[in-house]
């Protein structure tokens, strides 16, 4: 819908300016045609790459994870890093839903959400180069220790049961956890190049900084700053029943 709605707008756009420049020459119409030309390329080059993501997602996932059999694999973020982020890292993401099929129609089950961290070079002028991607597959019980390590830095807050409560009954929201029940978890307001730092595992370490949740990948030692709306978007997917 997003897509349509962009193209349309832009065409009326350069539609208004072949009018107007009309009367002037015949170039400023070939320019403006040529312009509409080039914004179906981009966009139908965008889809692509996203459609050759997605692919090389099923593939990982089906060559680590034979286990399963019965799953959906979708993207749920091209590119979830923010958009002051200047670093050459990004991270694409992908929800995962297990199924079985009963009466001929599917039932979902277990959720699981696929981060791929990309590093630079990974766009070239041939594609996705997958190679330069690092996979992780995050359970939703993986997701809450993830949400729950970071909440505590961002927050000063020791009562880890407090946070997972908010976590699980809450909504996360740009300044903390709305909690349903119990107390609201606010995070710190602090200046723009100030960082807060917990070591999470032997893979990441996690930085509070501008109300984002910051990875640090320690194997390839980038940083990698999430949007706040992916964080939002993959913790409804684990934890809102409508999802």
């Amino acid at each position: 819908m997003m897509k349509k709605t962009l193209i349309t707008v832009l065409t009326f756009l350069l539609i208004g300016q072949i009018k107007l420049k009309a009367q002037d020459n015949g170039a400023a119409i070939a320019g403006a045609v040529a312009g509409i030309a080039a914004i179906g390329a981009g966009i139908a080059a965008v889809e692509q790459m996203k459609e050759q993501a997605e692919l090389s997602a099923t593939e990982w996932f089906l060559t680590n994870h034979p286990e399963y059999n019965q799953f959906s694999l979708k993207t749920l973020d091209f590119d979830g890093k923010k958009l002051k982020d200047m670093s050459t890292t990004s991270v694409i993401t992908f929800k995962i839903q297990e199924f079985e099929i009963y009466d001929d129609e599917p039932v979902l089950g277990k959720k699981l959400v696929l981060f791929g961290f990309t590093s630079y070079g990974w766009i070239n002028e041939y594609g996705i180069d997958f190679n330069k991607v690092q996979w992780f597959l995050i359970s939703a019980d993986e997701w809450m220790n993830m949400m729950t390590s970071y909440s505590q830095v961002a927050s000063g807050e020791a009562n880890e049961t407090a946070i997972r409560e908010a976590l699980t009954n809450g909504k996360v929201v740009n300044r903390g956890i709305k909690a349903k029940k119990g107390e609201d978890v606010d995070f710190y307001k602090i200046d723009g190049d100030m960082y807060l730092v917990t070591d999470y595992s032997n893979d990441m370490k996690f930085i509070y900084n501008e109300r984002s949740l910051g990875i640090f990948l320690k194997s390839t030692k980038d940083l990698v700053q999430i949007k706040r709306g992916s964080i939002i978007d993959i913790h409804e997917f684990f934890f809102d029943e409508n999802e």
